[in-house]
């Protein structure tokens, strides 16, 4: 099986759909062989969508790999002011975010390959069921590289599988200065919520590099 994290999948196209029911929303999506979880919501994102706090209402939002797009579809829907960034590398999983977003009428969604993020927007709000299974080293380069793009109030929620390592990953965002607590726990999961690095730390940081 074809990774969906690649960046052009290999696996050939088979289209289908899948239901996003949540209290507040009902969605018909759009997916695709070679993407997230392509025959259901999955899970963790369902946890994740079930547990957060309203967005803010304003300002620039990113959901870090966004695949089909149910996280990037409903910040949009809960925050219709705000401008969501859906950011994925893989091009199948963008390209889909961004007709469904089209379809439910969400116009301020921007989906687009992460090489291709405007380098000076900075995030009121990080959503995210980041993809654990490309390694330890590479997940914690890509969640530094997006965490340090949270404006000063902002924070970030992640949703990981308890036995994929969320608690040493929180001890990890810690350790890092990012301020990491559990918001909930459900199932297999854990969401966690990471607030933007303390300022002073961001100054330390600044003069050093």
């Amino acid at each position: 099986m074809a990774h969906y994290f690649e960046e052009s999948p290999q696996t050939a196209s088979r289209p289908g759909s899948v239901t996003l029911v949540l209290p507040d929303l009902h969605l018909r999506l759009e997916t695709d062989r070679g993407v997230f979880s392509p025959e259901r919501i999955d899970p963790g994102t369902r946890v994740l969508l079930e547990t957060v706090p309203p967005p803010p209402a304003e300002g620039d939002l990113l959901d870090l790999g966004c695949g089909y797009g149910p996280i990037a579809l409903t910040m949009a829907s809960r925050a219709p002011g705000a401008t969501v960034w859906a950011v994925d590398v893989n091009r199948r999983s963008v390209e889909l975010c961004a007709r469904n977003a089209t379809s439910a009428g969400l116009d301020k969604v921007r989906s687009v390959h992460v090489d291709e993020m405007p380098a000076d927007v900075r995030f009121r709000a990080i959503w995210s069921n980041p993809a654990i299974r490309i390694g330890k080293a590479a997940l914690h380069e890509m969640l530094t590289r997006w965490l340090d793009r949270l404006t000063p109030d902002g924070s970030a929620y992640l949703v990981v599988q308890k036995h994929l390592g969320s608690d040493s990953l929180q001890r990890w965002l810690s350790d890092q200065g990012l301020p990491t607590s559990r918001l909930a726990s459900r199932s297999a999961y854990r969401v966690l919520r990471v607030d933007a690095r303390p300022a002073e730390v961001q100054k330390r940081e600044s003069k050093e590099r």
